[in-house]
């Protein structure tokens, strides 16, 4: 072999062995634990613990989470928003921020905003909404009751319904509830749809037992209501 050829082999041998060694010390050498940036263009961040398990998603609408309990996820029938949606310690969503807004093509203004958090694997125990299209405003804080069940069972009935017709679907779903029940309504605060307020106390059954209003008009009003909807005691201002 030439001296040239020699070199050659030389020079080869000590670049794959350079690295080589560049390769292998690569792997030992970790991530930054920290980092700081002026801004950061993202369309989701996965926040996780460090065995993995999910506790927050922070998304635009395109990439927002379905429905994840203990880590599988499930399609959300609706939800098609930006927010931040959380999880419990066991990757289980247990509430959310969403919110939006747009004007239509013929100049109607929407917007719409969203809080709440959950009972353990089960819906909003308390939520905050406020909603406007067009004219039509309304904003409420509630607070609901819901049955010790998973709501994994009731995702997992809507997927097995989801090609019957429109009418079956819904009576398989009051099947369900008529069973297992359903969420329950025990606290209403709003500003309604005709700009009145109200304030609307329920019992375990639903059931509005005390209701103070004020209407558009500005008359305030303080009722009492039996389990039947029937008025039992009233106050109202003098003319």
């Amino acid at each position: 072999m030439t001296p040239v050829g020699q070199r050659f082999l030389m020079i080869y041998a000590g670049v794959l062995t350079a690295v080589f060694a560049v390769t292998v010390l690569s792997g030992f050498v970790q991530a930054p634990r920290t980092m700081t940036l002026e801004q950061l263009d993202v369309q989701r961040i996965n926040v996780r613990e460090p065995d993995g398990t999910l506790r927050l998603v922070i998304s635009n609408a395109d990439k927002t989470a379905g429905i994840i309990i203990k880590g599988k996820e499930y399609p959300h029938p609706d939800r098609k928003a930006a927010g931040m949606i959380f999880y419990n310690d066991e990757g289980t969503e247990n509430g959310g921020l969403i919110f939006g807004g747009e004007k239509d093509k013929d100049g109607t203004k929407q917007s719409h905003g969203h809080l709440s958090f959950d009972a353990y694997e089960q819906d909003q125990t308390m939520a905050l909404d406020s909603h406007q299209e067009g004219g039509t405003r309304y904003t409420k804080l509630q607070f609901n009751d819901y049955p010790d069940y998973s709501i994994l069972e009731e995702i997992q009935l809507m997927t097995a319904i989801k090609d019957l017709p429109k009418d079956q679907q819904k009576a398989r779903m009051k099947a369900f509830f008529d069973q297992h029940g359903g969420p329950t309504t025990r606290v209403v605060l709003g500003r309604g749809a005709d700009n009145g307020v109200l304030l609307a106390l329920n019992d375990t059954q639903g059931h509005q037992r005390i209701v103070m209003k004020v209407a558009p008009d500005g008359t305030p009003s303080l009722q009492m209501l039996d389990s039947a909807g029937k008025v039992t005691g009233e106050l109202v201002p003098k003319h």
